[in-house]
């Protein structure tokens, strides 16, 4: 199944293309703009002040992660000239025509680039947005020419919010690893050589929003991850395997924070790897930026520190390289598995029809 080339068109439509539809236990059952205050919001200024307000604001972030796994952050230090300037930009190459985007089409396996709905490959049912990715860091591994020109400064304004979020994440794991007991950078290092990978999400409005999400239900497989969404709303969070599902309350200017599975797994299972989704609308688009820490692919996957009484959450150490191959072959695996069990249900159901008598013997 080949995904729409952009979805410029298909917006405009009056109804969902096929591809997109979700079947319906995957549907969304909370609308995009029904907030709810569950999901904390955490301050960080005087997060530095080592005889200050850390050890309070420390003490919040392990919380949010022992419980939730996913929280808000304000006033994080990031300036917002450059939050708003990263936002502006990326609109802007979104509201370019089609051809334009497709410059930097990235199917085939190029690094980086733009594509539609998603970059993993065999997906049963596409997720209704467009995005750029930028594989940021380690600076060495840059791929300028998979960058877009477009808009002008668009580049620049990438690289510098780049260095910010990765320094803020470092300072997030920092409280990680104090509250686990260990040196402050023992989860950077466990990372080995921290790998960035920005994604920018354009869901634009969808004609039957009910039938699809913009992104599917997941956990990050990565170890930290910061989200900068827009005030339209749309990220949905779940900590009861989805039976219940909360729209986080959009910050202006506010970064989410979610932990990934490698930071779930280092932790021994203390901190939470968040179930999330996004979800669409029919009223307007919607743009976040996901900046992805992730260790490097050679990286270790185990648990730094087992506390007394508890077993370690894996039977062996892997690598992340290895962890991410399971994580996707299992998903695409239950794709496949349910997608059978749909088509032989709809195959049983044409038996059953054929296997019915006919209305004049009924009624004889």
């Amino acid at each position: 199944m080949e995904p729409a080339k952009t979805l410029t068109f298909l917006s405009e439509e009056n109804t969902l293309d096929s591809r997109f539809v979700r079947d319906e236990d995957e549907r969304p059952k909370v609308a995009y703009n029904e907030f709810s205050d569950e999901i904390p919001v955490i301050s960080l200024a005087g997060i530095d002040e080592v005889n200050g307000r850390r050890e309070e604001i420390c003490k919040k972030i392990v919380e949010a992660f022992e419980e939730w796994g996913i929280f808000q952050i304000v006033d994080h230090s990031v300036d917002t000239k450059l939050v708003s300037e990263m936002t502006r930009l990326a609109k802007e190459f979104f509201a370019l025509p089609p051809e334009e985007k497709l410059i930097f089409d990235m199917t085939g396996g190029k690094k980086g680039g733009f594509l539609v709905s998603s970059h993993l490959q065999g997906e049963a049912v596409q997720d209704w947005r467009e995005i750029v990715i930028y594989f940021s860091q380690p600076i060495k591994n840059r791929d300028y020419s998979r960058w877009p020109e477009k808009p002008e400064g668009w580049r620049k304004v990438t690289e510098e919010y780049s260095e910010k979020l990765m320094d803020l994440s470092c300072k997030l794991l920092e409280v990680l690893s104090e509250a686990m007991e260990l040196d402050k950078e023992a989860l950077k290092k466990a990372c080995v050589d921290m790998d960035q990978k920005i994604v920018v999400n354009f869901y634009p409005k969808c004609p039957q929003p009910e039938l699809t999400l913009g992104v599917k239900r997941h956990t990050d497989p990565g170890t930290i991850t910061l989200l900068l969404q827009d005030e339209v709303g749309g990220l949905q969070a779940t900590r009861d395997n989805g039976n219940t599902w909360i729209t986080v309350q959009p910050i202006h200017g506010a970064f989410v924070v979610n932990l990934g599975d490698h930071g779930h797994y280092l932790s021994n299972g203390r901190f939470k790897n968040a179930d999330h989704q996004a979800v669409v609308n029919s009223n307007c688009s919607r743009l976040s930026i996901a900046t992805f820490q992730n260790p490097a692919q050679e990286a270790t996957v185990y648990p730094l520190k087992v506390r007394e009484g508890e077993k370690p959450v894996m039977e062996k150490a892997i690598s992340f390289a290895e962890m991410y191959r399971r994580k996707m072959s299992e998903d695409l695996e239950i794709a496949r598995l349910k997608k059978l069990a749909k088509e032989k249900h709809l195959q049983d159901l044409d038996n059953v029809k054929l296997e019915a008598k006919p209305l004049d013997e009924i009624l004889a």
